[in-house]
């Protein structure tokens, strides 16, 4: 029962990656938005609310642990598995703004994240805890940021131009009919990777697997399994930067306001993640600005997206070890 689940979540994810796309492309164009921007906001927050649910439920169940596990495992697999899928696919630009601030902004965030959780690390601190002011001044970071880049970014007419060529079979629709079709196929991906994550998680129990490493394995791609699903469908419609919106707005979203929702719902008591895990998801961080200057400048080629699939996998084959 639990593989025909797993295939019905699925299929949902598909289809409602697919139509999202299409709706949020046709959005952007109309409005003359940047795809980018779209990918962040709406794609970015509306894919990360399956971690979201993930880190209040924990937070109100006293794990602190799995929604800290939760937030570092999905960052992970943003960055290494969805970004280097999606340039395996379709090697996409790396515009000036989202090197200079976007990416900067989100290492800033997760550096942040790490030092407020290893605040035991102080004198006269006992264990690492987030507390409520940390959880308000996480989302207070959250709110000016997403404040300033809409200000900013949203209404550019040089980079909708040049998202022009980014393929929607909804075009031409009533505006009112693409944000129905954008709310439905945003519903269809998260209760599809519910139901595939509530089932992954039954089978990898039933094969032995340890509370911790399906916490930060698949409870962090299960929660990640929009965003993956939307890259790779934005990546073969020949849109990348909604991708990398995507992502990017994924990982500020769950650094700042789900940990700081999480956080304000109630102080979140960490000590079961690894410095191990600390460091690849910020490496991972520093690697998105770095192969700005690697290889084709200011791309994101396919060598790099191959790399980073070979760092994912390395990872989790550590974590599967330690199991």
């Amino acid at each position: 029962m639990e593989y025909l689940l797993l295939t019905v979540g699925l299929g949902l994810l598909l289809s409602g990656a697919n139509y999202m796309v299409d709706a949020s492309v046709a959005i952007a164009k109309r409005a003359r938005i940047s795809n980018f921007v779209i990918g962040m906001t709406i794609v970015g927050i509306g894919t990360s609310a399956p971690e979201l649910f993930v880190g209040i439920s924990s937070a109100l169940n006293g794990d602190g642990d799995i929604a800290m596990g939760n937030v570092v495992g999905s960052n992970i697999a943003n960055v290494l598995l969805i970004l280097g899928v999606t340039a395996a696919i379709a090697p996409f630009p790396i515009e000036n703004e989202t090197q200079r601030r976007d990416i900067p902004f989100g290492i800033i965030a997760t550096f942040l994240m790490i030092l407020i959780a290893n605040d035991a690390l102080l004198p006269g601190i006992a264990e690492n805890t987030v507390s409520r002011v940390d959880g308000v001044f996480f989302l207070v970071m959250f709110v000016c940021y997403m404040g300033y880049v809409l200000l900013n970014k949203a209404r550019n007419p040089g980079q909708a131009e040049a998202d022009a060529d980014a393929q929607s079979s909804l075009e031409g629709k009533h505006p009112a009919l693409l944000w129905l079709i954008a709310i439905v196929s945003l519903a269809a991906l998260i209760y599809g990777g519910n139901l595939f994550l509530d089932n992954a998680k039954l089978l990898a129990r039933s094969w032995g697997m340890s509370e911790a490493v399906i916490s930060i394995t698949i409870v962090a791609v299960g929660t990640s399994l929009p965003e993956l699903i939307t890259a790779i469908v934005a990546a073969t419609k020949n849109n990348t930067q909604l991708a990398l919106g995507n992502v990017l707005g994924s990982n500020i979203f769950n650094c700042l306001f789900i940990l700081g929702t999480s956080a304000t719902v109630r102080p979140l008591t960490v000590s079961g993640i690894s410095w191990v895990d600390y460091g690849v998801m910020m490496s991972a961080m520093l690697l998105t600005y770095v192969v700005a200057y690697t290889f084709r400048k200011k791309t994101f080629d396919r060598v790099e997206g191959f790399i980073f699939l070979g760092l994912y996998v390395a990872y989790t084959a550590y974590l599967l070890v330690l199991a």
